[in-house]
C-alpha cells in the first residue's frame, strides 16, 4: 500500500540467450484462440490470481512467447488488479483503494512500453522529501536534488536537504541520537548475534540506535507492511537492507562493520549492474526509485493487460482444487476445477502458477496435489502467536480539504509553505499518538489529482498493531483520520473533510515475520516434487508494486523455458518420420509469421536490426523445410 513511498524513507534515512534460433513452430500451432463464449478445456499455462503479480505474469508469458503459449488468467473477483483500483469522481478527484504509487524500476517501464501506456506515466518531483511528524513539527528526511550519478550522491550528502544538514541542523534526532547513529554508520557496531533471527527493531537499534528506530524506522515499517517491527524479520522483510551489513563486513579494513561503507559498496555494485544492463533506448527516460504512477491511477496497468489478453482473462472464477492427471499423452499434467458464473468448470494445463494470497491456500485448494502445503500455511509460530502468514486489516481513506484550511507555516530547508504540501507525505511514529500510520500528499505527488483549490490526502490506518480498526464503522474510521490530519496538518478551524473515497481491506499485506523464511523453504521443498506447479505470490517475492511487476517478468521466463523444455523432450522421443508428419499436419498458415519471427528476435542477441533478422529467419525456415523434404525423400528410398 504505502510501500514505495516508505521504502524511499528508509533508504534516505540510512543512506548515510540465447543466440539466433530456428523457428519453434510447435508452440505457434499448439492452440486455437479462445472464443469469448468458450470455457477452455485445456491450455499450456494457468495463472491463478489476477493481482499485479498474476496479471503481469500472464502478460509476460503471452508477450515473451508472441502468443505462442496459451495462457489463461483466472481471478475470483470481478476485476483484475488485486488491491490496485483507481477511481475518478465527477468533481475531478482521483483516488486509489490501495497503493498510490511505485518506486520506478525497469520492469514497470518495460511493461508500460509493451502495452503502449508509457505516455501515461507520471513521476514525482525528485527534490520533494518525505516528512516525519515529531513533537508537533514536520521534519524533512534527507533527499537529493534530482541529480544523476555521482552528482546525485553528492547532493544527497551535501545538498540543501542532505544528510549533512540533517545531522548538523535538523532536530528530528537529539544530539545523543545523532552521535549514536554516526558511530554505527561510520565507525562500527556490535556484530549480529549468532544463531538468532533478528527483528527489524533489534537490527536497527543494534546498528544505528534506538532513537533512529523510534523516529525514522518505526513509521517506515508501519508504512511498508502496516506491521509490527518487533515481530517482523529483518532478513525476510528487509532483505536488501539486511545484506548491506554483509557488504560492510566484507570490506577488509572495516573490521567493525560500519554500515555506511557497506552501503557505498552496494551502490558501486548496483551502478555497475545497471551499466551492464542498461534500459532499452526505446523506453522513456526514468530515474530508478523515483515515485511514479499513471495519469489515471495505478489501475491503468491491469486494465491495459486485460484489454490485451482479452478472453484469456476469466473473472469470477474461484479455484476449488488442483489435481494431477495420469500419463496424459499430450502433456497436460494438471486439472484445475473452478466455481464460475457458468457453473463448475475444469481446465487441463501443462503447468500452473498460483499467485493467490496465502490465506486462500489454508483450505482445500492444494489438498489433492500438494497436501503438505496446507500444513505450511497453517503452521503455528508460538513465539509470535501466529497461525500461517498474517494479513492485518488496513483502511485506505482519501479525504480533501481546501488549501486555505492547512496551517500557514513555512517549512524548513526552503521547501515553502505547508499549504502547498511540498513533499511525498508525512509519517507518524507510534510515539506521537496519531492513529493514522501515514498520509500521502497525493495532490502534490502527481498532476491532475484534484481541483486546484484543494489538497488531496490518502491516509492509511490500521495494521498489525491496530487490528481493531476492522471493528470500527466507516464514520469512526473517517473520524480518526480527520483527527490525525488536524493534529499534523490543519488549522484549528478547518472544515469537515470531503470524503472522496475509502476502502477497508480485512486482509491487506502479508507479514514477513519471524520464521517466515523457514516457511518459504518448506514450501520450496514441496514444489520440487511437482514439476510445472509453482506456488507464488507477494508473500514470497515482495509486497511492493515493483516487486510484483518484476516477479511477473522474471517468472515468465521460467514458465516459457519449462514449456520449451517439455515440448523439446516430448519431440525427442518420437521417431523422425513421425516428427516430420506431425509438423506438416500442424502447420497453420493462419498463424501470423511475424509473431514467430518477433519471438525469435526477442530471444536473440539483437546484433542485427529486426528487418535483417526477419529476412534471415525466413530464409533459414525455408532451408529447414527443404532439408526436411530431402530427408523425407531419403527415408522413402
Amino acid at each position: 500500500m504505502y510501500t514505495d513511498f516508505a521504502l524511499s524513507v528508509l533508504f534516505t534515512s540510512i543512506s548515510l540467450s540465447t543466440a539466433f534460433t530456428l523457428p519453434q513452430q510447435n508452440y505457434a500451432r499448439s492452440w486455437k484462440p479462445l472464443q469469448a463464449s468458450d470455457s477452455p478445456s485445456n491450455v499450456d499455462c494457468i495463472v491463478v490470481g489476477g493481482g499485479i503479480s498474476g496479471c503481469t505474469l500472464a502478460h509476460n508469458i503471452d508477450y515473451q512467447s508472441s502468443g505462442g503459449i496459451s495462457v489463461l488468467l483466472t481471478e475470483a473477483r470481478d476485476y483484475i488488479g488485486g488491491n490496485v483500483k483507481s477511481h475518478r469522481t465527477q468533481e475531478g478527484f482521483l483516488w486509489e483503494e490501495g497503493p498510490n504509487s511505485f518506486a520506478t524500476q525497469p520492469s514497470i517501464i518495460r511493461i508500460s512500453h509493451e502495452l503502449d501506456i508509457a505516455d501515461q506515466l507520471v513521476f514525482a518531483n525528485e527534490k520533494l522529501p518525505p516528512w516525519v511528524n515529531h513533537n508537533g513539527k514536520l521534519h524533512p528526511l534527507p533527499k537529493g536534488q534530482g541529480g544523476k550519478g555521482p552528482k546525485g550522491q553528492l547532493e544527497l550528502v551535501f545538498g540543501p536537504n542532505g544528510v549533512l544538514k540533517f545531522a548538523l541542523v535538523g532536530d528530528l534526532l537529539s544530539w545523543p541520537g545523532k552521535i549514536r547513529a554516526g558511530i554505527g554508520a561510520l565507525l562500527g557496531h556490535l556484530p549480529p548475534p549468532e544463531g538468532k533471527e533478528e527483528t527489524i527493531r533489534e537490527w536497527i537499534s543494534r546498528i544505528l540506535g534506538e532513537e533512529v528506530f523510534l523516529r525514522c524506522i518505526d513509521p517506515f515499517v508501519s508504512g511498508v507492511y502496516a506491521g509490527n517491527p518487533e515481530t517482523l524479520s529483518m532478513s525476510a522483510a528487509l532483505s536488501k537492507i539486511n545484506r548491506i551489513e554483509d557488504y560492510a563486513y566484507n570490506i577488509d579494513w572495516n573490521k567493525f562493520g560500519a554500515i555506511f561503507y557497506g552501503g557505498l559498496a552496494r551502490q558501486v555494485e548496483l551502478t555497475k549492474e545497471r551499466k551492464a544492463d542498461p534500459p532499452n533506448p526505446e523506453w522513456i527516460e526514468f530515474e530508478y526509485g523515483n515515485p511514479g504512477s499513471y495519469r489515471e491511477g495505478l489501475s491503468t496497468l491491469p486494465k491495459a493487460i486485460e484489454k490485451r489478453l482479452g478472453d484469456k482473462v476469466k473473472t469470477e472464477w474461484k479455484l476449488i482444487t488442483i489435481e494431477e492427471t495420469v500419463n496424459d499423452p499430450d502433456g497436460f499434467k494438471y486439472v484445475a476445477t473452478y466455481d464460475t458464473p457458468e457453473g463448475i468448470q475444469k481446465v487441463q494445463a501443462k503447468c500452473i502458477v498460483s499467485t493467490i494470497p496465502a490465506h486462500a491456500l489454508q483450505g482445500s485448494v492444494l489438498e489433492n496435489i500438494m497436501p503438505g502445503a496446507k500444513d505450511v500455511f497453517n503452521t503455528i509460530r508460538s513465539n509470535i502467536q501466529r497461525k500461517g502468514i498474517y494479513y492485518p486489516p488496513v483502511a485506505a481513506v482519501t479525504v480533501a480539504y481546501p488549501k486555505s484550511s492547512f496551517k500557514d507555516i513555512e517549512l524548513p530547508n526552503g521547501f515553502g509553505n505547508l499549504q502547498n504540501l511540498p513533499g511525498f507525505g508525512s509519517l507518524n511514529p507510534r510515539t506521537e499518538g496519531v492513529r493514522t500510520l501515514g498520509t500521502l500528499w497525493s495532490s502534490s505527488l502527481f498532476p491532475g489529482r484534484c481541483p486546484d483549490d484543494y489538497n488531496l490526502l490518502l491516509n492509511y490506518i490500521g495494521g498489525s498493531r491496530d487490528p481493531s480498526i476492522a471493528d470500527l464503522t466507516e464514520e469512526e474510521i473517517i473520524g480518526e483520520v480527520d483527527k490525525g490530519c488536524r493534529k499534523v496538518l490543519l488549522k484549528d478551524d478547518a472544515p469537515a473533510p470531503k470524503v472522496v473515497g475509502m476502502k477497508v481491506w480485512p486482509t491487506a499485506i502479508p507479514q514477513y515475520e519471524l520464521g517466515h523464511a523457514d516457511l518459504m523453504k518448506k514450501l520450496e521443498s514441496l514444489e520440487k516434487d511437482k514439476n510445472g506447479l509453482w506456488i507464488c505470490g507477494n508473500y514470497r517475492t515482495g509486497v511492493a508494486f515493483p516487486d510484483c511487476v518484476t516477479f511477473g517478468y522474471e517468472h515468465a521466463k521460467v514458465v516459457v523455458d519449462y514449456l520449451n523444455g517439455s515440448k523439446k523432450n516430448a519431440t525427442s522421443q518420437i521417431p523422425l518420420q513421425e516428427v516430420i508428419k506431425k509438423e506438416e499436419d500442424s502447420f497453420d498458415v493462419s498463424i501470423p509469421y511475424d509473431a514467430a519471427s518477433r519471438n525469435a528476435y526477442e530471444n536473440s542477441d539483437k546484433s542485427m536490426t529486426y528487418s535483417n533478422f526477419k529476412a534471415k529467419y525466413e530464409a533459414d525456415a525455408i532451408e529447414l523445410v527443404k532439408s526436411k523434404n530431402a530427408l523425407k525423400q531419403s527415408t522413402k528410398v
